[in-house]
């Protein structure tokens, strides 16, 4: 039995929702709100308005009536009654809606945080102190002292519910089979096995006629700063019949020849964007430029063990905790992203950063959180090579650049680094971690409208990208951990 049952044998009334809510009753719980058919994760499914009392009403009157069951205190201390479907939500200690209150139109927003199927109750977490006995038998009473939560027993405080880590506990250093993985792997595409899906990019090539002169090119490349990891997927040399080529670079000027090798002009050739993941792909590549083979990265992916979801959950939860402070205190789009230090088995701390979406107190249509957090990284890069103070990048303890050193391949600023983000990027975002040669995105919230790693598009499996990278969403199942009881509410055509 729940606040929401009531002693009646009555039919439950039709009721017209657009989202596909319907009020249905069941002898345990009385009157409920049902799925009618399924409802997607991050759907606002109800918009109640309120029904406020003073304080002394409520007292004089309203906690002396049924009223009691249903009013919570408002943001002002007046006591509140919600409308429409607001009060029939029945409880569980595995909500599949959360709720957000709006003091502006005086409301409350109920939204998804899973998909929901047809014919499932839609349920909200009234809280650890409960008046009545629940018809959940997962819920557990906390013993302790009377706390007031200013619901009449229903939570509208999100810090007064206990959020914990479920990857707290174990053995840090178990493997986690994947499919039980809190998160799903987006498939990557296909492979380049034929030669209209060879990705390829512009590199400079010169013809060495003498073969002795290519100890000296070799070091040449190095001392002009062309030895970089850009190519590092290509052989610098390729023989074919009687001619000796070398691989330069890929920069769109070169620097002068040695003169005295009196080398014939270099010239531009499409070689491949990336190494073989096949034996089909290798032939196809290496026709083009000799290519290195590494099958191991398409069928073998990362292993995850229990200390680095232990990692995860917990940069996901700081992520999710600064969207839903921007939006508190600034009003700003619920967005946030994090690019944090790298997982240490060893427990050893690095550098992180976390930034969140501005647009509104910026007034800049460009300050998105995956943008403002790789401009924060950008930033502290810089002020490395100007002899700061400040302490190493990252856990790698990447030593700080001299004074006016310019290191290749340095704009690749997320190379071998995730990055967590709320909401999906969009296909702007998306493009500039694509630059960044990011290693892996982590999201919460899907956007099929406008997202770029998936939604509308996918910009990492596109035809004539020079990166590839991984996507993972977190599954919405709550047996994965819940990183908050605030709805990270968006509306689908924003571009997060």
């Amino acid at each position: 039995m729940t606040s929401t049952s009531e002693p009646t044998t009555s039919q439950a009334p039709e009721h017209l929702n657009s989202t596909g809510c319907v009020i249905k009753s069941t002898p345990d719980k009385g009157r409920g709100v049902y799925a009618g058919r399924l409802i997607p994760r991050s759907t606002v499914v109800e918009i109640s308005p309120i029904l406020l009392f003073s304080k002394e009403e409520y007292e004089n009157h309203g906690k002396h009536t049924v009223l009691d069951h249903y009013t919570f205190v408002w943001t002002d201390g007046r006591m509140a009654l919600a409308l429409g479907l607001g009060s029939l939500f029945n409880h569980s200690s595995s909500p599949n809606v959360s709720y957000s209150l709006d003091t502006k139109t005086d409301s409350i927003h109920y939204t998804t945080v899973r998909d929901v199927e047809a014919g499932e109750e839609l349920c909200i977490f009234y809280g650890h102190k409960l008046w009545f006995s629940p018809a959940d038998s997962n819920y557990t009473q906390i013993e302790g002292p009377e706390v007031e939560d200013g619901w009449g027993g229903l939570v509208a405080v999100e810090h007064d519910v206990q959020i914990t880590n479920p990857y707290e506990e174990g053995d840090q250093a178990e493997i986690i089979p994947e499919n039980e993985l809190p998160f799903v792997r987006l498939k990557p595409p296909p492979d380049e096995e034929d030669p209209e899906s060879i990705r390829t990019i512009q590199a400079w090539v010169v013809d060495v006629p003498d073969p002795r002169h290519i100890t000296t090119l070799l070091k040449w490349l190095k001392q002009v700063g062309l030895d970089g990891p850009e190519l590092g997927h290509l052989k610098r040399i390729r023989k074919a019949r009687d001619t000796t080529s070398l691989l330069l670079g890929t920069t769109p000027e070169l620097p002068p020849l040695p003169a005295n090798l009196d080398l014939p002009a270099p010239y531009k050739l499409p070689v491949p964007a990336s190494s073989a993941l096949t034996m089909p792909s290798l032939d196809l590549k290496s026709a083009l430029w000799p290519t290195m083979y590494t099958p191991k990265r398409k069928d073998e992916p990362e292993p995850w063990t229990r200390g680095k979801l232990r990692w995860a959950w917990d940069v996901m939860k700081r992520t999710v905790d600064a969207a839903i402070t921007a939006q508190r205190e600034s009003d700003e789009f619920p967005i946030a992203a994090h690019i944090p230090a790298p997982h240490e088995p060893s427990g050893a701390k690095g550098i992180s950063f976390v930034s969140c979406d501005t647009r509104k107190t910026t007034k800049h249509p460009l300050r998105h959180a995956a943008i403002n957090v790789v401009r924060q990284l950008a930033d502290y890069r810089a002020s490395q090579g100007t002899g700061s103070a400040l302490p190493p990048f990252g856990a790698s303890q990447e030593a700080p650049l001299e004074a006016g050193e310019v290191r290749n391949g340095s704009n690749y600023l997320l190379t071998d680094r995730h990055l967590f983000i709320t909401h999906e990027p969009c296909v702007m975002c998306s493009m500039a971690l694509l630059h960044s040669r990011v290693k892996e995105v982590v999201y919460l919230y899907r956007m099929p409208q406008t997202g770029g790693c998936g939604g509308c598009t996918c910009l990492p499996t596109l035809k004539g990208v020079n990166h590839r990278f991984a996507i993972l969403q977190w599954k919405a199942d709550a047996k994965y951990g819940i990183f908050s009881l605030s709805p990270l509410d968006l509306n689908s055509t924003v571009d997060a």
